[in-house]
């Protein structure tokens, strides 16, 4: 039975860890994932939220461009596109379409529909195109899509999203993890 899928892009589809090089580079840093404890990324650095916000504005197009996808997630994902709807809700502005579509082609992803929605609150979006299953790593995103849509969620786990979860948001570690809770599920 098909069924449609909700996934975020930014470290679920993409590597958690993407943005990691640029904060390195940019800010004369040296953290790794494991640094990370807090999906916020401006305490990192030593500049007002006003110059991080502005710096992340004029950096993100490459950061999007560049990250590496995560593994496991071609495989997987090209074979739920034949079984089932995939609709990639982001937070990203709708101005980096073209952006993240030609990220997609590069790495040679399917998908049905892309929706680069500008905030985080995917609840409307999610209820709008009626998806059944949603992935994400973003910790409150995961909570909140799973208590308003009444949906499970898989959380796709990384130091920035240890917060207790429910019993309906499932911690995964990676695409095999996430594909054999689906397989299950579907039973």
């Amino acid at each position: 039975m098909k069924k449609r899928f909700g996934i975020d892009i930014d470290g679920t589809v993409t590597c958690p860890s993407s943005m990691i090089p640029f904060l390195n580079k940019a800010f004369n840093l040296n953290i790794t994932l494991q640094d990370v404890k807090q999906y916020d990324l401006n305490h990192l650095v030593e500049i007002t939220e006003e110059e991080f916000a502005q710096w992340f504005v004029e950096t993100e197009p490459a950061i999007y461009a560049e990250s590496p996808l995560a593994e496991g997630a071609k495989d997987i994902l090209n074979q739920w596109e034949k079984e089932h709807e995939l609709f990639f809700i982001s937070a990203r502005g709708s101005h980096l379409l073209e952006v993240t579509k030609e990220w997609f082609l590069k790495h040679a992803l399917s998908f049905h529909h892309i929706d680069l929605i500008g905030t985080h609150n995917k609840i409307k979006a999610a209820k709008e195109y009626g998806v059944e299953l949603f992935f994400e790593d973003k910790h409150d995103n995961a909570v909140m899509i799973h208590e308003e849509c009444k949906i499970p969620v898989i959380l796709f786990n990384t130091p920035y999203n240890q917060d207790p979860i429910p019993s309906g948001v499932i911690r995964v570690n990676n695409w095999n993890e996430a594909n054999q809770w689906v397989n299950y599920w579907l039973k």
